[in-house]
């Protein structure tokens, strides 16, 4: 099945074996990270999240309010984010498009079965992306690098920045090798208009097939002429949030993992207190949540993380920015309001 990729082998490999992220036939993260968090049995953990009963919130009740932009018509002068849903978002900026994550097939895995986006969260689909020079992957999971979605928007895109050994799966999907920015972290990439894209730690893992962790997982650090942004992906919470503050920061916008988090997994997702901690610790000004309301791959009701994210930052005087699903954000409007549409 084309859709769970290729694993990395021939130059690739001989790459990540040299890579001193890589240890032990895998990458690593900086701190030992178990899958599940101690005081939880996988076993259990997989009954609940199958078999267990569910939060009747689990599924928003009604359809999810949300707009539909057309992206191929937004000015190339205007600098603008614009959420698409889960993890998936446009970033326009100094002139420079990015497409981060995109999932808009109506499934967030491989099989036409099993998580299904929420009614209202799945308006945009692959022919609506317009031409963009670069496509930004954060790791390799089903619910951030969709088959159908990059393979539909291959000769739309100029180049793809993405972590090492994703190539594997991109060049079996018809991309070229020259396409490809394929990069571990630390390295500094210079883009177009004079930005510059830094590969950062996170703390997560990757795999699209039984095995784990043979590809790199990644944040990023965008540095424009006008502005610092923040990509985060996603990450449990750890110190590389204050190492990249401390190095990269301040940041005008940071994008934060927020949501399908659950106590178990707390290594490896954010916790809603801890996007509160990361964006401290990150110097971030202006804090955009994504990771909720598209999936249910917790057992979470699917607008907690807006209500906690929003009530944490207040307490905290951060400022949240809150749009929905395909709203403009305009990235040099200091006071934009949004609505708290998830709690209708």
């Amino acid at each position: 099945m084309k859709a769970f990729g290729a694993a990395p082998k021939g130059e690739r490999l001989k790459r990540i074996r040299k890579s001193k992220l890589y240890k032990g036939k895998q990458f690593q993260n900086i701190s030992h990270t178990p899958s599940i968090a101690e005081g939880y049995k996988m076993s259990k953990v997989t009954y609940d999240f199958f078999l267990g009963k569910k939060h009747p919130l689990l599924k928003p009740q009604k359809t999810i309010p949300s707009i539909h932009t057309d992206l191929k018509h937004i000015d190339k002068k205007t600098d603008v984010f614009i959420w698409l849903g889960h993890s998936s978002y446009y970033l326009q900026t100094d002139g420079v498009s990015f497409l981060i994550d995109p999932v808009l097939s109506l499934y967030g895995s491989p099989f036409k079965y099993f998580n299904k986006a929420f009614k209202g969260s799945d308006i945009f689909r692959p022919e609506d992306i317009p031409d963009i020079d670069y496509l930004v992957i954060t790791h390799d999971h089903f619910d951030h690098l969709d088959y159908p979605t990059v393979q539909s928007i291959k000769d739309r895109t100029s180049m793809a920045i993405i972590p090492l050994g994703v190539g594997a799966h991109l060049e079996r999907w018809g991309y070229s090798e020259s396409q490809l920015i394929e990069e571990e972290w630390g390295a500094e990439i210079k883009l177009k208009n004079s930005l510059k894209i830094i590969f950062t730690p996170a703390r997560h893992f990757s795999g699209r097939r039984i095995r784990q962790n043979d590809t790199l997982w990644s944040s990023y650090v965008l540095i424009t002429p006008t502005k610092k942004i923040f990509l985060g992906g996603d990450s449990g919470y750890d110190s590389h949030f204050k190492m990249i503050g401390e190095k990269y920061g301040p940041f005008d916008y940071a994008i934060l993992e927020n949501g399908q988090y659950g106590e178990a997994w707390r290594y490896i997702h954010t916790l809603p207190e801890d996007v509160i901690r990361a964006a401290i610790d990150l110097k971030g000004k202006k804090i955009i949540p994504v990771h909720a309301a598209k999936f249910a791959l917790a057992l979470h009701p699917w607008n907690e993380p807006l209500q906690k994210i929003t009530a944490f930052g207040k307490a905290q005087n951060l400022d949240i920015l809150t749009p929905m699903i395909g709203e403009v954000v305009d990235l040099n409007e200091s006071d934009q309001p949004f609505t708290a549409w998830w709690e209708d």
